[in-house]
């Protein structure tokens, strides 16, 4: 018996950085940075992990090659930022549209500068208006 349930989804994203990422997304979609302090705490208790793969920031555990961020809401996707000492060289394969609406878009743009991000170009046509940008580590993203 199969139901028509949606299946819930996690995007995975390559960074050199996963902290940085991950605080700079957090912000930029009104995510939280995942505390993942007490399930590190168990794992190294438990003698399945060693304190080379985790770092502490900010009084916080983190893996040093995973940090998810989620929606306080659990409405929207959790993204996973995946460390990949590779740095992005080409345009992205996937990339996310923040909706915001018209009379939001200018300002989200702002704000996402102000965060790291970095405006790429303007299009504006008929079928819509929308801002491509880039985040701290180049990958592309549309506000519209």
């Amino acid at each position: 018996m199969s139901t028509n349930a949606a299946t819930p989804i996690q995007i995975v994203i390559d960074a050199t950085d996963p902290l940085a990422q991950a605080r700079f997304w957090a912000d930029a979609l009104h995510y939280e940075v995942e505390d993942t302090t007490d399930l590190i705490n168990r794992v190294l208790e438990a003698g399945l992990a060693t304190r080379d793969l985790i770092h502490e920031d900010g009084g916080r555990l983190y893996w040093n090659d995973l940090v998810g961020v989620g929606d306080p809401g659990k409405a929207g996707p959790r993204l996973l930022f995946q460390r990949n000492p590779t740095a992005k060289t080409g345009k992205n394969r996937l990339h996310l549209d923040l909706n915001v609406g018209n009379d939001r878009r200018d300002g989200e743009v702002e704000r996402l500068q102000r965060l790291g991000g970095e405006v790429l170009y303007e299009i504006d046509e008929p079928g819509g208006h929308h801002v491509t940008m880039a985040d701290p580590e180049g990958n592309e993203f549309c506000v519209q």
